[in-house]
């Protein structure tokens, strides 16, 4: 019965093939080379055993072929040999990842000894992941978070670890990439699933407003407070809450949702009892909240105890045909229609779109096409310029100057379309400043409120 998988390296063909012999005794299954380059073509994702390597070696040392190997198998575990005992050479070693550290001439048994317990751990790791990754297809994650890029796969595994800490996390993501999704898959892998899921966007509060939504407030707390109301801590007691937008949230409520994650108790506007709560806290962000100086720090630490990245769409191009097809099937299904065949240029024009709203932006985009049968992907994404271009531009009775003018309309009106109106991502779209937008945006009589989402249109109307 083979015992584990060993790649051994060593430059020196004596010490080479006397190592390989006494492993392979050993009941190991063992794979020689003789140098770090031979090694890492040896080394892939696939590669079940661990690695055994002589330190000093020419070209590539067993210190930065430990690095690399790693960094191509995360966590793999290293035996790393020298004839030159270095007492700091070892705690760097093993700082640095090594599994173990064994000075030559040493024991065979020592050495044997130290191989079978890192393929003992190597194989309790490819066990943890086999487990990982049944659970997130049985469980459906897959479904929820689509993508086969590597980038999606590490979040499905990151996000079933969280789940189970059953921690407070910070989610880091551009604008659509999915953070309020992510929160709710969260929640419904933790064992808080039972209880509520409750979400707040601290951007699209008044701060006037934002204080009584979150804690809540007594009848009289203050103008027009009429009836006592129950704030999302209480509603979300024992369950998960997530703060969206949580760098936007002012100073002063910065401070009291400190003191509500260090005590547990929350307190109405109105009035001095405390009220215990416990849940747990989803923070969403699209900006760095370690490097804001706008955001407590004390705070920050309190949040960041699990963290999760997601990646922009346009960094995960392998998924967006799967996402651009799941989202145009379901809307065909919805709607009683037949869905419609993505065609190999509508494939790479989506590819090639650099979709600034994310998957939000692909769901609309998606919905679109397979409502509306006629239309091609480069049409619906590029509709003014597309206008523009066939009609204006080429019409050369008008001057270069209103040709221009024209062109650069229709791009601020996809970028407010694009983002629904939200100006400090239309801002960053275009890489423009506030006053330079604001003077275009009168210049051609552009006005945010024509782009808003019905939801918005609601909730400033109220």
């Amino acid at each position: 019965m083979i015992r584990g998988e060993v790649l051994l390296v060593d430059d020196d063909p004596l010490i080479r093939q006397s190592t390989e012999q006494w492993l392979t005794m050993s009941g190991f299954a063992v794979t020689c080379c003789s140098t770090a380059h031979e090694a890492l073509s040896h080394l892939s994702t696939e590669f079940g055993g661990i690695l055994v390597s002589d330190v000093m070696m020419p070209d590539i040392d067993g210190l930065e072929l430990m690095a690399q190997a790693q960094a191509r198998i995360p966590n793999l575990p290293v035996i790393l040999i020298t004839g030159h005992g270095d007492v700091d050479m070892a705690i760097k070693a093993v700082r640095d990842g090594a599994y173990d550290f064994i000075e030559k001439p040493f024991v065979p048994e020592r050495l044997a000894e130290a191989v079978h317990r890192a393929c003992e751990k190597r194989q309790l790791m490819l066990e943890n992941v086999r487990l990982q990754q049944n659970l997130a297809t049985q469980s459906g994650l897959d479904t929820r978070l689509i993508g086969i890029s590597p980038s999606l796969q590490k979040l499905r595994s990151d996000l079933l670890k969280c789940a189970e800490l059953d921690t407070n996390v910070i989610i880091y993501g551009e604008t659509g990439t999915g953070k309020e999704l992510v929160a709710q898959c969260l929640h419904e892998f933790s064992k808080r699933q039972k209880k509520p899921f409750v979400a707040l966007n601290c951007g699209a509060i008044p701060e006037s407003l934002i204080e009584s939504e979150l804690f809540g407030h007594e009848s009289g707390a203050f103008t027009g407070a009429t009836a006592k109301r129950i704030g999302k801590f209480e509603y979300a007691d024992g369950g998960t809450l997530l703060l969206d937008e949580i760098e936007s949230m002012p100073h002063h409520l910065q401070i009291k949702l400190l003191r509500t994650l260090q005590e547990g108790v929350i307190e109405r506007l109105g009035s001095n009892q405390q009220i215990p709560v416990d849940l747990r806290i989803v923070a969403a962000s699209k900006a760095d909240l370690s490097i804001d100086d706008n955001f407590r720090q004390d705070l920050f630490y309190r949040l960041n105890v699990s963290t999760l990245y997601l990646p922009p769409l346009r960094e995960r191009t392998e998924d967006i045909p799967l996402l651009f097809e799941h989202y145009a099937r379901l809307a065909a299904t919805q709607h009683s229609r037949e869905p419609r065949r993505i065609s190999g240029q509508d494939v790479r024009t989506i590819q090639q779109y650099r979709w600034p709203g994310n998957v939000r932006e692909l769901k609309n985009i998606a919905v679109r096409y397979a409502l509306d049968g006629e239309q091609s992907a480069a049409q619906l994404l590029y509709p003014q310029q597309g206008e523009l271009t066939h009609e204006r531009f080429v019409d050369t009775s008008l001057p270069l100057a209103v040709q221009v003018a024209n062109f650069e309309s229709a791009v601020i009106q996809h970028a407010l379309m694009t983002h629904q109106g939200n100006i400090k991502a239309v801002m960053d779209m275009l890489d423009l400043p506030r006053r330079t937008l604001n003077q275009k945006m009168a210049k051609y009589d552009l006005n945010r409120s024509d782009f808003l989402s019905d939801a918005e249109r609601e909730t400033q109307s109220d």
